[in-house]
């Protein structure tokens, strides 16, 4: 697909609450998606529970590119700051203040 619009994961009513909502984005046949705070559960914010790791492996097992949208003053915590700077250049997720940014990480 050409459309950048059509990696949203929205455009696709597609919210991430576990690891099987990874496998549904990843059935869409789409090179990749963009997900957006309002896309995620607010446990995958929790990362002690280990929401937000099991759902990025099923990602990176699979080799499917994602990118979470998350605002710079996000009232997540710093250890959210830490997995996002751990993420800045990897292959398959990264996270973005914008969702022109990601679309077009994406699109390369």
């Amino acid at each position: 697909m050409n459309d950048t619009a059509s990696l949203r994961a929205s455009d696709h009513n597609l919210e991430l609450h576990d690891a099987s909502n990874a496998l549904d984005a990843m059935a869409l046949g789409l090179p990749g998606c963009v997900f957006e705070e309002t896309d995620l559960h607010p446990e995958f914010f929790e990362l002690r529970n280990g929401i937000a790791g099991e759902i990025m492996q099923k990602f990176v097992n699979y080799g499917f590119r994602v990118a979470f949208v998350v605002k710079p003053d996000h009232p997540y915590g710093p250890r959210l700051d830490e997995l996002m700077v751990d993420h800045r250049s990897h292959p398959v997720i990264r996270f973005f203040p914008d969702i022109n940014a990601a679309e077009r990480w994406l699109a390369d």
